[in-house]
């Protein structure tokens, strides 16, 4: 190879990294949570909305107490997927304070069937298309689901996850704010 066919190739590699680098970089600012709303925890405590059974809940009723709030919807896999570690963490941490809400971004139709079929321990309730705005007030610009989101007792969010969350990661995000 000629020093010249080399420099070229040189010169390629090094703009490929360069673009792989800008592309990893764009993609990480892309999926990385924003920073909340100022008083988005005082906006979703103010909210009653419905579960499985239609009945109304007031979000107000968890105020003080560390929670776990996870965007989710029945089409999409990973949330599925971490949905009976969300139970086990539920009910681990329980005696603690600890609410884990799953805030469906879905029909109210194909929350209630999935919630059928595949029970979970905490409560569901059913946001629909509202439930991407409150997403993205906490933070989620992106729009990615899951999204989880992890509030102290004093109401300040404390960890922010865009798609699924890895178990140890959680679990550390929860035990900052149960002790």
């Amino acid at each position: 190879m000629t020093s010249s066919a080399r420099r070229n190739w040189l010169a390629l590699a090094a703009a490929a990294a360069a673009a792989g680098g800008l592309g990893a970089w764009s993609a990480w600012r892309h999926y990385s949570p924003d920073t909340p709303e100022a008083g988005v925890t005082d906006l979703l405590f103010a909210l009653n909305l419905p579960g499985t059974d239609d009945a109304a809940i007031d979000l107000g009723q968890w105020r003080g107490q560390p929670l776990v709030v996870n965007f989710w919807a029945t089409w999409c896999a990973p949330c599925v997927e971490e949905m009976p570690e969300l139970s086990e963490l539920q009910q681990q941490y329980q005696a603690k304070g600890l609410q884990i809400l799953g805030i469906g971004i879905d029909s109210p139709e194909n929350i209630r069937k999935f919630s059928e079929q595949r029970p979970v321990v905490y409560p569901l309730l059913i946001a629909g298309a509202g439930g991407s705005e409150l997403s993205r007030r906490f933070g989620n610009s992106s729009g990615g689901l899951p999204y989880t989101v992890v509030i102290d007792r004093s109401g300040r969010v404390q960890t922010r996850i865009i798609g699924r969350f890895k178990l140890d990661q959680l679990r550390g995000a929860i035990e900052s704010v149960v002790g």
